[in-house]
């Protein structure tokens, strides 16, 4: 059976969001942690930390991700999640915030691959943990990914996930699918595919082009629409039996189950933050995506975005859901973007 992961959205993917998604769909194989920036002081900050405590994440398989150039800094940050019970951390080597890239960290260390070999191989030394990888193909060009990919094959890496992109590109264009097939011929580690899934389609195709990988990570598509997954599988048939017994079945789309998935985030934010404009500053990220499940013209996401209160969010919602019907094919709307 296929591994599917649940990528790290900053702002987005914390314990609350994972945590309600996982009790609705219970369909990931393994989550991702938005990054944890590493530092050498004592502790992390105490967002970050209460993001990853064991008990705000209960029977969830999810991996700690870290941001840093620095090899002290990412060993420090991975003993102090070793001693939470962890045993594998991720390193960020993907993310193209204009504001991360301009310290050298994410997609902005990929710049320096003499930096980078040293860091493997002090990391390497010192940290007694399993170390996954996620990256693009390079800072400014795809052609960096040759010199990028000999590094990574030198390092017992646990799997390397790709975003076959650069920094420079974003989320533009197409992916190159040739740089990942190259990376795939040549791991000597499991890789993973992310990037531009949005459909059952589109899943179907990274499987027939590349049915050696057994590992794909979602992200921006499952935020777009959180019932891909189950779509996936349904396609596939892939309920474990495990699932039979135990007679979950997989999720059909359907609007009454989407407002109750969002009147429970709304709660499980409303418990964890002060005030209403914070927990609407983070609904409203989320609609940005969510919102092209829904054939609406642009009227009630306007709504949405000009609610300063519960009550205007409320009714800008719930005129949503009365008045607009759910696109069956939503990812192929997001994706078109």
């Amino acid at each position: 059976m296929i591994s599917i992961y649940f990528a790290p959205m900053e702002g987005i993917t914390g314990h609350i969001y994972r945590n309600l998604y996982q009790s609705c769909f219970y369909n990931i194989d393994k989550y991702f942690t938005p990054f944890i920036v590493g530092n050498r002081k004592a502790g992390m900050k105490a967002r970050e930390l209460k993001d990853v405590l064991p008990e705000n994440n209960p029977d969830i398989n999810i991996v700690p991700q870290i941001l840093t150039a620095d090899a002290t800094e990412f060993v420090n940050t991975a003993k102090r999640l070793q001693l939470l019970g962890y045993n594998e951390v991720n390193l960020n080597l993907g993310c193209p915030s204009g504001t991360v890239v301009s310290k050298g960290r994410g997609a902005g260390f990929l710049s320096f691959p003499d930096k980078l070999d040293a860091f493997f191989e002090e990391v390497f030394e010192k940290t007694q943990m399993r170390v996954s990888v996620k990256t693009r193909l390079g800072r400014d060009d795809v052609s960096e990914f040759d010199e990028l990919l000999s590094i990574y094959c030198k390092y017992p890496l646990t799997e390397l996930i790709i975003h076959p992109r650069s920094r420079r590109e974003l989320y533009s264009g197409h992916p190159h699918l040739d740089f990942f097939s190259l990376a795939a011929q040549r791991c000597p580690f499991p890789v993973c595919y992310n990037g531009d899934i949005f459909r059952v389609e589109d899943y179907r195709q990274i499987r027939n082009q590349f049915p050696e990988v057994s590992r794909i990570m979602i992200g921006r598509g499952l935020l777009a629409n959180p019932f891909l997954v189950e779509q996936i599988r349904a396609s596939e048939k892939e309920q474990s039996a495990e699932e039979e017994e135990s007679g979950k079945e997989l999720q059909k789309m359907s609007k009454e189950f989407l407002q109750e998935f969002y009147d429970r985030l709304y709660d499980g934010y409303r418990q964890e933050l002060s005030g209403d404009k914070d927990v609407l500053f983070k609904l409203k990220e989320l609609w940005n995506y969510q919102i092209w499940m829904f054939d609406d013209d642009g009227k009630h996401i306007k709504a949405i975005r000009k609610a300063k209160t519960k009550t205007e969010y409320d009714v800008a919602v719930r005129g949503l859901f009365r008045e607009c019907e759910l696109l069956e094919d939503a990812g192929m709307f997001y994706g078109a973007r």
